[in-house]
């Protein structure tokens, strides 16, 4: 395995500029993705219609509970018959409730039904979309990009994504940088053999700072490698960008919250040909768009 130096800028909130410095990866080690993430938000209780009683059914921990409700959304065809959770697990808070896990269903899994947060909540809750569920929509003035979340390896994270579908406008969301995959990735975004590793970068870059919202720092959560269609923080938001290319090279850096679907990267890369103005940052060469691209999250509309 051959390891180089590498770094890249990010750009964030603020003027603040953050360097992910790393290394490139070559090898063929098998690496642990996200897929097996079960976390919740504490301090936050879910209401719902209850698909199983917690009462009932007790378990020893929020993993535990969270798997309990994704085994409910096995199978290929049909809704979950659980898109919510709800766990009491600190023994001295939670007292005879200790270890209760209620296994609920939302009548709208992207608009979930917040019964009550704050430090004094003794509940534990998560969101856990099954397949083909929990797609939401970005929407910008080259094309509507479809976007799967991933509530269960970035709950906070998606919890503010789903609060921004409740805004009727985002006004100051923008991409503002834009690079392609050059000649260093191929069409599947994998890295080309002795090419560098930029620039350009092969990402689009934006922010989520709508005017006249305050924006609270999102924790760190799940990092997995960053591949073709992941959608990432930079830092703790609310900048974020969308890979165009497997960066290997970044190791596991960035909070990962979505990804999008693969018949919509062709958006992605269209923004990424768009003219721009070269600049530098910490040292770094990047290209920043001549005009930003206004960008908004909405939902999908409903069945009829």
């Amino acid at each position: 395995m051959a390891y180089y130096s590498f770094s890249v800028s990010l750009k964030g909130n603020s003027d603040t500029i953050f360097v992910g410095s790393s290394e490139s990866w070559r090898g063929n080690e098998e690496e642990r993705e996200g897929d097996g993430c079960c976390g919740g938000v504490e301090h936050l209780e879910l209401w719902g219609d209850a698909m199983k009683w917690g009462s009932d059914f007790k378990l020893n921990s929020s993993e535990e509970c969270c798997r309990a409700c994704k085994e409910m959304c096995e199978g290929d065809n049909g809704p979950c018959l659980c898109d919510s959770w709800v766990f009491c697990g600190n023994k001295q808070d939670c007292g005879s409730r200790f270890g209760e896990c209620w296994l609920k269903k939302q009548k709208d899994a992207l608009d979930p039904d917040w019964r009550d947060s704050g430090d004094k909540v003794i509940w534990t809750s998560g969101l856990v979309f099954g397949k083909g569920e929990g797609i939401i929509k970005l929407k910008t003035e080259h094309g509507i990009v479809n976007v799967k979340l991933f509530p269960d390896c970035a709950p906070h994270s998606v919890y503010f994504i789903l609060e921004l579908l409740s805004l009727q406008h985002c006004a100051g969301c923008q991409f503002y940088r834009a690079e392609s995959r050059g000649n260093s990735w191929d069409l599947q975004g994998n890295h080309i053999e002795h090419a560098p590793y930029g620039p350009p970068y092969a990402l689009i870059q934006g922010t989520v700072d709508a005017y006249g919202t305050v924006f609270k720092d999102i924790p760190q959560e799940a990092c997995p490698t960053i591949r073709r269609g992941s959608i990432a923080w930079v830092g703790s938001g609310p900048d974020f960008f969308i890979s165009l290319a497997n960066h290997h090279e970044w190791k596991k850096a960035y909070t990962v919250f979505g990804q999008v679907l693969p018949e919509d990267m062709e958006i992605v890369e269209k923004i990424s040909q768009l003219p721009t103005i070269p600049d530098v940052w910490s040292n770094v060469k990047v290209a920043v768009l001549e005009r930003p691209v206004p960008l908004r999250f909405i939902r999908m509309r409903k069945s009829p």
